[in-house]
């Protein structure tokens, strides 16, 4: 199981690189952080939340039910006008939940595990709120850069704390 990275960590706020090689160590990769997404009890989790800036992310929107979506160098292709607002958390940020204002529907573009492009066209609640959550890490984007100054203000005394914590516990390790 991976260590998850909490805010404040540079990798975070990088723009991640594209995969090109499907093979045995990239299957073995995304077992990892499926599990990582499990135990957590996560919604999703892309790759630079386990400190490695690669354009993955697994998304479990079923509570274990089904397979969770392999999501490998993904695009989104087409986004509702419609907009709704909905709380969202991240094992990045612990402890903290806000509403974040998104496109109610999505499509997307992704490889599987063998390499193989697919699409979902028009996901809809959790699934298209999870998905774009996952992109935006992919991109150095968090979900409270998604919210309003006057929210962000609220919670800014809490980031200062996490990222200091998260740069006291870096030079000690």
């Amino acid at each position: 199981m991976f260590d998850i990275c909490i805010y404040g960590n540079p990798v975070l706020r990088k723009k991640a690189r594209e995969i090109s090689v499907f093979d045995d160590e990239l299957r073995g990769f995304v077992e990892e952080m499926t599990e990582t997404m499990k135990v957590k009890d996560g919604v999703g989790l892309a790759a630079p939340q386990v400190d490695t800036s690669v354009r993955i992310a697994v998304v479990d929107t079923t509570g274990g039910e089904q397979e969770p979506s392999v999501l490998i160098n993904p695009r989104i292709t087409s986004f509702s006008e419609e907009r709704e607002d909905f709380e969202e958390g991240c094992l990045s940020i612990p402890d903290i939940r806000l509403k974040v204002n998104r496109p109610s529907r999505v499509s997307v573009t992704a490889f599987d595990i063998d390499g193989k492009q697919y699409t979902i066209e028009n996901a809809d609640g959790l699934l298209a709120r999870a998905v774009q959550h996952e992109i935006d890490h992919l991109d150095g984007i968090l979900f409270v850069d998604r919210v309003s100054p006057v929210t962000r203000q609220l919670v800014a005394g809490k980031l200062k704390k996490m990222a200091k914590s998260q740069k006291a516990g870096t030079k000690a390790a």
